[in-house]
């Protein structure tokens, strides 16, 4: 594995068409993330974890109609999460944005569709975020969004029956914490603290 390739992403990647796996993680690339990445029509991965990318979470990765996983994690991505994100051409992807500066509230729009691992942790986001937590999301198995500045009333939600991970420990929730999270069979994490539970 490569270290220390700088610079940013070059637009002749756009070349290769048919490219379904994008990895440059762990790198020191930095720039913004370009927006023609979505000219990589067959793209089923982009791994961008961990460089040192800036400037806003490009809206239209949602065009690609076969992305299973977006990995923007582990940079300094500011702005807030485009409202596109909630409306993927295809399925919804495994959408990884933690350990960046994003802010602002999650759009209304993520509502609509059932993410089977989504990761918001460590940023700087506020508001409601239960629409991400629904019970008609059998494929939602992972949940983090600790580390932001979240309000929302937990006792309201109801849970994915197949839900893995769920952790919004240190935000400002409320609430009780909801009598039927004993029946997630499924479960094997589950972090609730530094909230305002009662």
């Amino acid at each position: 594995h490569f270290k220390n390739i700088t610079g940013s992403i070059p637009q002749s990647i756009t070349k290769l068409k048919h490219l379904v796996l994008l990895d440059l993680s762990d790198l020191s690339l930095s720039g913004p993330v370009p927006n023609f990445l979505n000219q990589l029509t067959l793209l089923d991965r982009l791994v961008l974890s961990d460089n040192q990318f800036s400037g806003s979470v490009p809206p239209n990765l949602s065009d690609l109609k076969d992305i299973r996983n977006i990995y923007l994690d582990g940079n300094k991505l500011t702005g807030s999460i485009p409202e596109s994100y909630g409306k993927f051409t295809g399925t919804a992807p495994a959408l990884y944005l933690a350990r960046n500066k994003l802010t602002g509230p999650i759009p209304k729009s993520f509502g609509a569709l059932a993410y089977p691992y989504i990761d918001l942790s460590r940023n700087k986001l506020t508001g409601d975020a239960s629409m991400l937590i629904k019970p008609n999301h059998d494929f939602t198995t992972f949940i983090d969004l600790s580390r932001n500045q979240f309000e929302f009333d937990l006792s309201k939600v109801k849970f994915p029956k197949n839900l893995n991970w769920f952790d919004i420990s240190h935000n400002k929730i409320f609430g009780a914490i909801p009598d039927e999270i004993k029946n997630l069979e499924s479960l094997n994490q589950l972090k609730l603290g530094y909230n305002r539970l009662c």
